[in-house]
Formats: structure tokens, sequence, C-alpha cells
């Protein structure tokens, strides 16, 4: 599997390392740009001081792009989830890209190595969704479904609603995810932009396991609620 990944990860960089470049007299009209964004750096409710970090950066020109996608979970007692994608995103319509790309767990142990393969894009009303398959080794499959909402309250504040759906093709007990849904987050939370790029904001994050996955967990709660405090940025 990490052979294909060295092989998926060529034919990602390959259509950004080829493609020309167009000019006209007043520069270039489809310049190499670039794009980070740090979607949730915050500290949880909890013990242990739980915090997060999700976020993204991308490299490419209008049509053709380079993603890395990261999530880390860590508290005092060490990191507990470390999720990289490396993806090669093509414009297949007016604000939808099609991606694939490959998808490395760290942690929990053990890691697993995945290809991944969907579409990500702005849906009627101003959604953002995220929908991606992934197969792993052994007959591993998932499947992640994200959608973000903001709600401009005024210039300034702004309300945002994520929600994320996980679905595995079968048990996995090393990594205590059962097949089926197997969990689902949702969180709210209000911004305050000090400037377009950077705003800290507070709110709140609601996980729950189902099936065999909170059978896995059984000895903690089936359910969390954790208030949130945390910044947004982007360059």
């Amino acid at each position: 599997m990490k052979r294909i990944h060295y092989i998926v990860a060529l034919l990602i960089a390959a259509p950004l390392l080829t493609a020309p470049s167009l000019t006209f007299a007043g520069g270039e009209i489809d310049p190499l740009l670039t794009h980070i964004k740090i979607d949730q750096l915050e500290i949880r409710e909890g013990d242990n001081n739980p915090w997060v970090l999700e976020g993204y950066g991308w490299i490419g020109k209008d049509i053709d792009k380079l993603w890395i996608e990261a999530e880390v979970e860590r508290s005092d007692e060490g990191t507990e989830e470390a999720e990289v994608q490396l993806l090669y995103g093509k414009a297949i319509a007016p604000y939808w890209d099609l991606q694939i790309g490959v998808r490395q767990d760290f942690l929990p142990d053990p890691n697993r190595s995945w290809l991944a393969f969907g579409v990500q894009g702005i849906a009627p009303y101003f959604f953002d969704i995220d929908l991606t398959a992934f197969i792993g080794e052994n007959s591993r499959t998932a499947l992640r479904l994200s959608a973000e909402y903001e709600l401009m309250l005024t210039q300034r504040w702004i309300l945002t609603t994520e929600t994320e759906v996980n679905f595995h093709g079968k048990n996995d007990p090393e990594t205590e995810t059962g097949s089926g849904l197997s969990d689902i987050e949702a969180g709210l939370r209000l911004h305050y932009e000090v400037r377009r790029e950077f705003s800290p904001y507070i709110g709140v994050s609601w996980h729950k396991p189902f099936g065999n996955t909170a059978d896995y967990h059984a000895k903690e709660e089936s359910d969390t609620t954790q208030w949130v405090i945390g910044v947004s940025a982007w360059f």
C-alpha cells in the first residue's frame, strides 16, 4: 500500500509540474497561487486539556491544485489522533473539484493507509461540502461527509456550523472503529473577524459514536459535549 502511495503522489504532482501558464501583455492569466487556512486551532473543555488542529493548504492554478489536509488531536497524555491527506484536485464545474489522492492515519496505533477519492465544493445556499471515499488495506473501506455553513450576523460576527459523518465498511477492533455509521461530530462556533484573515471564536462541539464503535467505547460516555475556544486564520 505504501508503494501505491508513492505512485499516487507522483501522479498527483505531475499535472502541476507540467501545466503551462497562460500569459498576456499585462502578465499571467492563470498564475500559480497558494493558500493556507487554519480552520480550527482550539482548546476544548475536558480533562487533560484537549486541543485540536484542523487545517489545509493548496498550491496550483485555476483548474489543477495540489491539496494537503491535516487533523491533529492532542492532550496532556500525548497525541491521540493524527491524519494527513495529499490530494490532487481538478475543477469539474464552477465551485466544484474532483479529488484523488492518499490518506495516512498516523494515530491511533496501528496506523492505517488509504487511497482517497471524492468531490469538494459549494452546494446551493452556500453549504461547503466535502464527500470522500477511502479504500484501505485488507479490503477496508470508509466514507466521510463533511458540511459547513457560515451565517453572517454582522460585518464582523460570523456563526459557523460544521458536521462530519463517518461510515466504515467493516469492523476494525485494533482502532476501535465499527462498521456502518461509526460516528458523528457537530459544532457551532461564533467568530469575530479582527480582520478578514484572523478571527478568534468560542463555541460548542458534540461527538457521538454509533453501533459497534459505541460498543468498543462502552466504558466511556456515549456522547460528549465540550465548550471550545480557539482561532481561525488564513494566509
